[in-house]
Formats: C-alpha cells, structure tokens, sequence
C-alpha cells in the first residue's frame, strides 16, 4: 500500500536486486505484469516512472564537489533548507555541521575522504530530496550501525510525505520495524509477513 514499509529480506543470489531491477524497467518480466496504482509500469514513459523512484544502492558513488552539491544532485534547485532537512532525515546534518566548511566541504572522488556510512546516508539524503513516491534502498543501510539504521528507517517512516519505501535488506534486524517482509530464496518468495509472525512462522526467516 501506499506510504507503507516494506523489507525484502534474502541472501545474496536470492533475488532481490533483480526486483529493484524489474520495479525500474531496467529489463521488463517476461511473465506477468508490475503495476503501480493498477496501471503497467510498461505503459507509461520511463522517464515518468523512474522520476516517482529514488534508489540508494549498497555501492555508493559520490562526485568530487560539496557535500551539499552532492546532496542536491537530483535537484539542482534545491534550497539550504531543504538540504539541510534531507540531511537531518538521512542522519548526517550532525556531522556535516560539525565539519570547519559544513555544506561546503570537498569531497574527494568517489568520496575517498568519507567512511562507508558517511557516504550511504549523503546518498540516502540526495534521494530524500528529490521528493521521491518510492524509495528504494538496496542493502543501503548496511554500512551503518543498527542503532544508526534504526533511527534513518524510523524518520523515513515519518517525514518522507507517504512514499513508498521498499527496504531490501541481508539482516533481519533491519526488517523488524516494517509494515510487512517478504522472504525471498532462489527467486521465489518462501514467507512473508509482519516480523513477529515470521520469526516464529519461517525457519529461514
């Protein structure tokens, strides 16, 4: 539904990053349908329905310019204050203003300067910003701790303005505060459920 959590819990090969894939047409099923508020995704351009998702990926490319630029990739326009509150939702506003040159400090190519969670919650700020009505994060708060990842999950909870936020996740940790978790093993979805019921209801869970 609509402004729900939902996880996507699964090993590595089960699955999961291939539905990230399907959900942006990077390639199209060859069986069945996707659809979102009952409408094809292949009926629409790809330009629309790529601009209603924003993706945060375990891997997390960051250019060589401010922090702030960075954040505001996607939306060029952006005001101070809008960054600045991305920021905060993303768990990083601490830290960038704490640094001598704030929203205007350098990063190196790639992020080089920035430690692993650093650069996932600027990436999961530069989402946030562009207003997304699905979110995506693939593995993205893996490199963070669960204290960390706990409060990004619960602020996106509450000021992401009813998006959609599909969490796909390796720990299930990471699953525990959302609407519903889907299981997948080899391509197929073996449980899904709240994560009380599946921690009793499924062995692999």
């Amino acid at each position: 539904p609509a402004g729900s959590q939902l996880a996507v819990l699964g090993a590595n090969g089960s699955g999961k990053t291939t539905l990230m894939a399907l959900l942006l047409r990077l390639y199209d099923p060859t069986n069945g349908t996707i659809e979102i508020d009952d409408t094809d995704i292949r009926s629409v351009t790809l330009a629309s329905l790529r601009s209603q998702i924003g993706v945060v990926l375990q891997d997390t490319v960051l250019f060589a310019t401010t922090i702030g630029q960075n954040i505001a990739f996607g939306r060029p326009d952006a005001s101070p204050d809008e960054i600045k509150a991305a920021a905060e939702a993303a768990q990083i506003q601490s830290f960038v203003e704490g640094l001598p040159e704030g929203y205007e400090t350098l990063v190196g190519e790639r992020g080089v300067t920035l430690s692993g969670g650093q650069k996932q919650r600027i990436a999961i700020a530069r989402a946030l910003i562009t207003n997304p009505r699905i979110l995506i994060l693939d593995d993205a708060t893996s490199s963070v701790d669960a204290r960390t990842e706990e409060r990004i999950l619960s602020t996106l909870r509450h000021t992401t303005n009813a998006c959609t936020t599909i969490v796909i996740a390796q720990r299930a940790s990471t699953c525990k505060d959302a609407d519903a978790v889907v299981v997948l093993e080899d391509g197929r979805i073996l449980a899904h459920g709240t994560h009380e019921e599946l921690l009793t209801a499924s062995d692999l869970y």
